[in-house]
């Protein structure tokens, strides 16, 4: 009788030559993008799925001279949704990116939004994350944007499981989950009316057992805060809430150490980490295969708030 394999080992057997076929839809995907629209932007909020879509628009508009540098510039900017309240670690990860690859970067700020007055917090360390959907709409009016590309993957959630590939959005930025349209044999319908907009998934079809098998394969740079660290945290309603200005212990609760990495990064209020030794790509894929648990079920209080948090979200015109 064989003795069962270790994690690493099952990581070896794992068949990867459907990355091939994702890849070339996800650019297929991003060269319809660029030949629909007359103003796209790239979603960049420097989390795993952005930097995978970002690498997938290197390879689908620049000329690759050497390893994995690029030659040339992409046909749309980045564009980043600054809550705020982001970990520095991702910020400083973002602007180092940004400069490396010599690209055009647009943040909106939701502090603006605040102080003009069109998001208004309840207290000050409320969670901003819901309310990106206002300086969303408002980036997508002052760039007038016809198209954002983002990094949404189906699997993640089950509001994102009826996103359509090519995702339209009404005058008012919202989405209508009735009034998707069909997307048969890869020919999407791009068309809009004065004010409409639509949102791209090139990745939609990814799981997030794809994305890392690619990062390891691609060897894509990522925010440290994705690999295994110490960092205080706070164990609350079965999360890690991790210790920072904007999410201090609350009575009673005890602050430990532990060794942790994120699945997924975002606002500092609603973003959780998990135990893990995971110190790089290839042990992120042993461990992804062995979750039972998406990344926002296991690490985002904000999709815990009820069943339909996402999907109300998203009809309010959330990425």
């Amino acid at each position: 009788m064989n003795a069962p394999m270790n994690l690493q080992e099952l990581v070896a057997t794992v068949d990867q030559r459907h990355l091939d076929h994702l890849e070339e839809e996800a650019i297929f995907i991003l060269r319809e993008v660029a030949a629909a629209f007359e103003r796209p932007g790239l979603l960049f909020s420097s989390g795993k799925d952005s930097c995978v879509v970002l690498r997938l628009a290197e390879k689908a508009f620049k000329t690759r001279v050497a390893g994995n540098e690029f030659k040339g510039k992409l046909p749309f900017p980045l564009v980043h949704v600054d809550t705020g309240h982001n970990f520095p670690e991702v910020i400083e990860f973002r602007e180092r990116r940004v400069a490396e690859m010599g690209e055009r970067l647009i943040v909106a700020h939701m502090d603006e939004s605040i102080a003009k007055g069109t998001v208004r917090l309840a207290h000050p360390l409320e969670s901003r994350n819901g309310h990106q959907t206002v300086t969303l709409l408002e980036a997508i009016e002052e760039h007038r944007f016809d198209v954002l590309i983002g990094g949404a993957r189906r699997d993640e959630e089950k509001a994102r499981a009826k996103e359509r590939i090519f995702s339209h959005r009404d005058a008012f930025g919202q989405w209508q989950p009735k009034e998707q349209r069909p997307e048969l044999w890869n020919l999407f319908n791009t068309r809009i009316r004065p004010g409409e907009h639509f949102r791209a998934f090139p990745i939609s079809n990814w799981t997030e057992l794809d994305v890392w098998l690619y990062i390891a394969r691609e060897n894509i740079p990522l925010p440290s805060l994705y690999f295994a660290h110490q960092r205080p945290v706070i164990r609350r309603k079965g999360l890690l809430v991790p210790l920072t200005e904007v999410t201090p212990p609350e009575a009673g609760e005890t602050v430990e150490t532990a060794t942790v990495r994120f699945r997924t990064v975002g606002d500092m209020t609603c973003t959780c980490p998990v135990e893990s030794t995971a110190a790089d790509a290839t042990d992120i894929v042993a461990e992804t295969l062995t979750v039972t648990v998406s990344e926002r079920g296991a690490t985002r209080m904000d999709d815990r708030t009820s069943e339909a948090s996402m999907e109300r979200r998203k009809k309010e015109g959330y990425f």
